[in-house]
């Protein structure tokens, strides 16, 4: 097979686009027809159903058809290696819990990444991607160098600075002790900003914050799939992207998304080092 060398960001973003709508719209169909629970992954309450697997089989049957040489990882499990140096990172459900309870915020998350060590945590960065919550039809995307868009329209983020009137969002792990340290962490920000949003799917939080309706996103533990599409998002909307220190990429360890002074601050207060 040929290797696919053509990789232009833009024709990756609509891609990334048009497959994300179709997965979510039979996640829709999916969720109307009941859920059932097919596994649990780090504890009991982690959960993959039926519907996360049918849509990841849909998304990769869909990306190979498009770029045939490309490579794919998924989170439940999809892992295919190709030869022209772009790698699809999915999540085929972003909020399964959200999706299991029929609580309308979780998404389709699509994005195109290239090797890059000094980006994030896993050694890529996001060239192009999509993240589309079918609940309410909002489609996100953006291109690298090409800004971002909520159903077609630029968007832009909130650009606050001060850290007291900040309304910022932030999600939990499964596991005890996942759950243990990220309570320490909202124990030392919550007395000092507006409120805490957690909404249950970081994909689309990243992309409240780069349509300005959070002011900020902060999480420990996240995966590349949660965050490759909905990063770049944020990022070509304004955001700086930070993690737990200058030496250490975002990614698992940390990550901070906001305004590029109000991410600085809220990544000191949090990691209990407050500005002076």
């Amino acid at each position: 097979m040929t290797a696919t060398t053509h990789a232009d960001p833009k024709e990756l973003a609509t891609i990334a686009s048009r497959i994300a709508r179709t997965a979510g719209k039979r996640i829709l169909e999916l969720r109307s027809a009941g859920v059932t629970v097919a596994a649990t992954k780090s504890s009991i309450v982690d959960m993959v159903t039926e519907a996360d697997r049918e849509c990841e089989r849909l998304v990769v049957a869909a990306l190979r058809e498009a770029r045939p040489d490309d490579s794919i990882v998924g989170e439940e499990g999809a892992a295919i290696e190709g030869s022209s140096g772009i790698t699809w990172v999915i999540d085929p459900i972003d909020g399964t819990t959200n999706y299991l309870y029929d609580l309308p915020v979780y998404s389709v998350s699509i994005a195109a990444t290239v090797p890059d060590t000094t980006a994030f945590a896993d050694g890529r960065r996001a060239i192009a991607g999509a993240v589309y919550n079918p609940c309410n039809d909002e489609l996100f995307e953006a291109h690298e160098g090409g800004g971002a868009r909520l159903n077609g329209a630029p968007i832009r983020i909130s650009e606050k600075r001060e850290l007291a009137t900040a309304l910022i969002g932030t999600g939990f792990g499964y596991t005890v002790e996942r759950k243990r340290e990220q309570l320490e962490m909202l124990g030392r920000i919550l007395p000092l900003i507006r409120d805490i949003r957690r909404l249950g799917s970081a994909a689309y939080d990243l992309c409240l914050v780069a349509a300005g309706r959070l002011d900020a996103f902060f999480e420990k533990g996240l995966q590349p799939w949660d965050y490759a599409a909905a990063a770049l998002i944020a990022r070509e909307a304004g955001a700086t992207i930070l993690g737990r220190d200058d030496a250490t990429p975002p990614g698992e360890p940390l990550i901070f998304v906001a305004d590029p002074h109000l991410a600085s601050e809220l990544r000191a207060v949090v990691l209990g080092h407050p500005h002076d």
